[in-house]
């Protein structure tokens, strides 16, 4: 049964840019703009502030993040987002899976993927 459309594409995306923010998570503490912008640095991850708002709050739901305001130097106080205790034992189980699926698809795909 052959899947159409974007759904398939935006939801595997969606599970890759959650890892992609407890990646940038667990190097340190970060304020959502501030995941906004490293996340532009990899064109295949980026996403805009309206979706990067709800996930940090599906996250901090979940338990996986934790939120603090801290004053800023420059302007208006931020929420910075951390990983808690379970957020770092999520991100260490999810690395491992993404690991091992990345090098099996990739050893699945093999050079014909690009040329698909």
């Amino acid at each position: 049964m052959a899947i159409e459309g974007e759904a398939t594409p935006s939801q595997l995306r969606k599970g890759v840019v959650e890892l992609a923010v407890l990646a940038l998570l667990h190097r340190g503490e970060a304020y959502g703009a501030e995941i906004v912008d490293r996340l532009v640095r990899y064109p295949g991850l980026a996403i805009s502030a309206g979706t990067a708002y709800p996930l940090l709050n599906r996250l901090k739901k979940s338990g996986l993040i934790t939120s603090e305001w801290q004053e800023s130097p420059v302007g208006p106080p931020r929420k910075y987002y951390r990983l808690s205790p379970a957020g770092e034992r999520a991100f260490v189980s999810m690395t491992k899976v993404w690991t091992a699926m990345s090098a099996d698809m990739t050893d699945l795909l093999g050079k014909d993927a690009t040329h698909a």
